[in-house]
């Protein structure tokens, strides 16, 4: 199911239940936050929340904060059209197993496979909503010393609306999430950018410091996509346009957040999930595409011969503030917007938050690829506890010696998952959604000296317990049960189990 905007998820979150409307004033500074997370911390995630008058300096906002509305199982289903998630990974898995034809039978039902593709590459469309209000600013000249600030612009004249009544940084909702942050920040942005060499885009989400009305930081890690574009044209000396939108469909955060490979453009994935195409319009003032249907879009450059400046503090999804770092200056040219656009806000911070139902979403959708890697594996967990990829559970189906270790190596080697600090793997018969069933077997079934694997790697960025950044360490645990070969010379004691005709006779005369 495609959605036309955010506001008409929104509606559909009402309509299911699943939304509960503030409407008295709730303040974009530190409130929110409060209200969102104590939602958050409720049974199953809560609810989503629309708060109607959301105000900014005390003044009240003419356009709505959403927050929390994919901060549920069920939320996160309804956002990719489909009663759970587990469901779009079954249709996914079936694509990706999806083989030659052998008859006239098998041929038709692989079209059928096929036409579902039909909708995944996005098109070029002239305009969008996205675009109903547009407001310029002037560029300054090419490079100034000293670089002016950017109060020093002077907004762009025609037929705009007012620079009192036009959006800036300065009177949108935009949050400021908690005590010690830098700032107002941007906390559910997709970020837009192009290879300069090979035009393939990306599609990130980095959270967005607001620094003035009119510049704000760029925390794009080393890691990231972002981050590799950005280093050539720090190469290359040449200005960098960006392009940040918020809203839309909200498939488009779930892609934004996806472990896409570097190149694979973020806007397929969405076509898929949604069943029809992404249409794209060029921005007003930079060479890149965005989403028509984006409640709001914020268009700029960033320059390699301005200094990084510093970005945070900021209150992050690893329940700690991350300090102070030097990040690049993003300037704005263009803010435009939906004349009924809907606010999506988000909060990080000490677990369970909305990021839990995100992060799970995509290691389910994406368990059929890691799958055709290592066809042992059963399944895969991130606890909440873990903050996104601390802390991994691994199920697998163990027929050979060493078998845990391939797979702490394997898993330690792709994308994000490098940055997994604990990976812990467990035999097929334990649900690695129930902590307690993990930690009962990690306990019972391993040694430490002899299961326990150390490893050095990359490590995220916004872990402050390394003593470098982005160089940490790693531990893998096989909790799995031992075979001969890996040196175990006493016999496995068997599990303690019920006959299962004895369950039967309780249950028929008990009930469960």
């Amino acid at each position: 199911m495609a959605f036309d905007s955010f506001g008409d998820f929104v509606q559909q979150l009402d309509r299911a239940g699943e939304l509960t409307r503030i409407t008295q004033p709730v303040a974009t500074e530190l409130e929110i936050t409060e209200l969102a997370d104590r939602e958050m911390k409720q049974p199953g995630g809560g609810k989503a929340l629309l708060i109607e008058k959301p105000t900014v300096n005390g003044v009240v906002s003419p356009f709505p904060v959403a927050i929390n509305t994919l901060g549920s199982h069920r939320r996160m289903a309804l956002s990719l059209g489909a009663n759970s998630v587990a469901e779009v990974a079954a249709e996914l898995g079936a694509l990706m197993k999806a083989k030659p034809p052998t008859g006239f039978r098998e041929a038709l039902k692989l079209l059928g496979t096929a036409l579902d593709l039909r909708h995944a590459k996005p098109k070029l469309v002239k305009a969008g909503p996205c675009q109903e209000v547009i407001h310029k600013f002037a560029a300054p000249p090419a490079r100034p010393e000293p670089w002016p600030k950017a109060a020093d612009f002077q907004s762009a004249s025609g037929n705009q609306q007012s620079a009192s009544a036009s959006p800036t940084l300065l009177n949108l909702p935009i949050l400021r999430c908690w005590p010690l942050d830098g700032g107002r920040f941007l906390t559910l942005p997709c970020v837009v950018t192009k290879d300069p060499d090979t035009g393939e885009r990306n599609v990130g989400m980095y959270r967005i410091q607001i620094y003035d009305d009119r510049t704000t930081g760029m925390h794009w890690q080393l890691q990231k996509v972002a981050a590799r574009h950005g280093r050539r044209y720090y190469e290359t000396g040449t200005r960098m346009p960006v392009a940040i939108f918020l809203g839309g469909d909200p498939v488009f955060t779930f892609a934004a957040t996806a472990p896409l490979p570097d190149g694979l453009d973020e806007f397929l994935l969405a076509g898929y999930l949604r069943k029809k195409s992404v249409e794209l319009v060029r921005c007003a003032t930079c060479d890149l595409e965005v989403p028509a249907n984006a409640d709001f879009v914020i268009e700029g450059y960033i320059d390699p011969a301005e200094p990084l400046r510093e970005e945070g503090p900021f209150g992050d999804h690893t329940g700690y503030y991350t300090l102070p770092e030097p990040y690049p200056v993003f300037h704005v040219t263009a803010i435009t917007h939906r004349k009924d656009a809907v606010y999506p806000a988000t909060i990080v911070g000490i677990p369970p938050m909305e990021d839990f139902y995100i992060g799970g979403a995509s290691v389910k959708l994406f368990l059929p690829i890691f799958k055709m890697n290592f066809p042992e594996i059963v399944d895969i967990a991130l606890p909440a506890e873990g903050v996104f990829h601390n802390l991994v559970f691994v199920s697998i189906r163990k027929t050979y010696p060493m078998q845990a270790y391939k797979i702490m190596h394997g898993l330690w080697g792709m994308g994000q998952m490098m940055f997994s600090k604990y990976l812990v793997v467990v035999d097929d018969d334990v649900d690695v959604h129930n902590t307690s069933e993990v930690l009962f077997r990690l306990c019972a079934n391993t040694d430490p000296q002899r299961d326990s694997l150390f490893t050095k790697g990359p490590s995220d960025v916004l872990d402050h317990a390394t003593s470098e950044i982005a160089i940490g360490s790693k531990l893998g645990i096989d909790a799995t049960k031992k075979l001969p070969g890996e040196g175990f010379k006493r016999p496995w004691p068997p599990l303690i189990k019920m006959d299962a005709a004895v369950k039967a006779k309780v249950e028929k005369l008990f009930g469960k």
